[in-house]
């Protein structure tokens, strides 16, 4: 029997509350990676209580020689890194989704600096044979940046290791690439620089310093609260612990959000989100925050609003095709979602569908779940199916929702 959610919403208060989100996910898997290239490693605090930080901590100290990352995507990138350029022999595995994701640019680096690793089924797709690693043969490679900026961030994380130091030469751009800069900020902060120059770049060998850090509240989570704020009656929400400067390039959220009528506040305790006027945007490009997409088109959706959206290209090979999924589920309130070369629209619905419940699917991906899951602030119900979903990044979303004043029924 499968599982599923039901939630509803008949909160009339004007505050939500104080809402504590989890650490951030994409901190804290690079900040595991470079504390254990650290001697000695340190105490990260406020690690992310995701699925997938989990699962790259206990990888990270794995003798075992299968090492399997489920379905965890930067686990994966990274490890595959880590693994080949510290010369430890692995099978590196996933789930069926996993094996369909792209991971051909990597080993092709990896081999180019002098990786002995192999393919063990399908070319250009895990799971992998990582077997030896003894002589550098170049300091210098060229990589496509437009795929995604994961492989960016891992082969620098491991660069100061190498003898010879690493050059990276990126082509065509680097997609999210505040999470690169993120990456960068992180290897700083340890005592490592990168310097870059244009589209070049470059890390000497050198070695890893562990320093006190301790990782922010992921604001790619929060976007569901923004999202929930825009679409309720509240004038307040707290989110606990938001800095006003952060590492994480979601936090563009604040900015994004401003024209949906959410002003944010930020003090010593975090950010709190206010109303302000509504100016609808009628772009919005998500090249540096793709992960931000379905929040928004759920909250374009839900407001009846047509909007234009571009830089998704890297969508279609995430946890699902997020750019059909998303069309799937919003042309069951009637809206859609469609594809013109490189830009995608929001469909509005028509003004008569918010008298009924809609099911959600979530295709394995745990930011369909809680995208969609604002819904209930306008829907007499929203159904999601396989909410358990949400511990890849956020497992404590339900239960966050259900002390904001919804109705959470399993």
């Amino acid at each position: 029997m499968k599982k599923e959610i039901h939630i509803s919403y008949q909160n009339k208060s004007q505050n939500l509350g104080k809402i504590e989100i989890p650490g951030s996910k994409s901190e804290s898997n690079r900040a595991l990676l470079i504390n254990a290239l650290c001697t000695p490693a340190g105490f990260i605090k406020n690690l992310s209580s995701a699925r997938d930080t989990e699962r790259m901590k206990s990888l990270l100290k794995s003798s075992k020689s299968v090492i399997d990352v489920k379905d965890a995507g930067t686990v994966m990138r990274f490890l595959t890194t880590y693994f080949s350029l510290t010369n430890q022999s692995k099978q590196i595995t996933g789930t069926a989704r996993m094996q369909e994701r792209p991971i051909g640019l990597l080993v092709d680096a990896l081999r180019e600096i002098g990786v002995d690793i192999e393919y063990q089924a399908v070319e250009g797709y895990p799971p992998l044979s990582i077997n030896k690693f003894t002589t550098q043969f170049t300091n210098c490679i060229s990589i496509d940046g437009s795929i995604s900026s994961q492989y960016l961030s891992a082969l620098l994380m491991l660069a100061p290791t190498l003898k010879q130091g690493l050059t990276l030469e990126v082509e065509n751009g680097a997609t999210s690439k505040p999470y690169l800069l993120m990456t960068i900020k992180l290897m700083k902060h340890f005592g490592v620089h990168v310097t870059i120059e244009k589209n070049r770049y470059h890390v000497t060998p050198s070695a890893y310093t562990f320093r006190p850090f301790t990782v922010e509240p992921d604001w790619s989570s929060a976007s569901y609260w923004y999202s929930i704020f825009a679409l309720s009656n509240a004038e307040k929400l707290e989110l606990s612990g938001y800095k006003e400067h952060s590492l994480q390039g979601d936090r563009a959220l604040v900015e994004l959000m401003e024209p949906f009528g959410v002003k944010t506040t930020f003090s010593a305790n975090g950010a709190t989100l206010t109303r302000r006027a509504k100016h609808l945007p009628q772009k919005i490009d998500f090249i540096n925050n793709p992960d931000l997409a379905q929040t928004f088109a759920v909250l374009c959706a839900a407001l009846e609003h047509g909007c234009i959206f571009t830089g998704l290209q890297t969508l279609k090979i995430k946890e699902t095709d997020r750019i059909a999924a998303i069309k799937n589920e919003l042309q069951k309130i009637g809206a859609d979602f469609s594809e013109e070369g490189e830009q995608w629209t929001v469909i509005s619905p028509p003004g008569n569908w918010r008298s009924g419940s809609v099911e959600i699917n979530t295709y394995h991906d745990h930011r369909m779940a809680m995208a969609f899951a604002p819904l209930a602030c306008v829907l007499p119900q929203v159904i999601i199916e396989s909410p358990e979903v949400v511990n890849k990044s956020y497992p404590s979303y339900w239960s966050d929702l259900e002390s904001a004043g919804f109705n959470i029924k399993i």
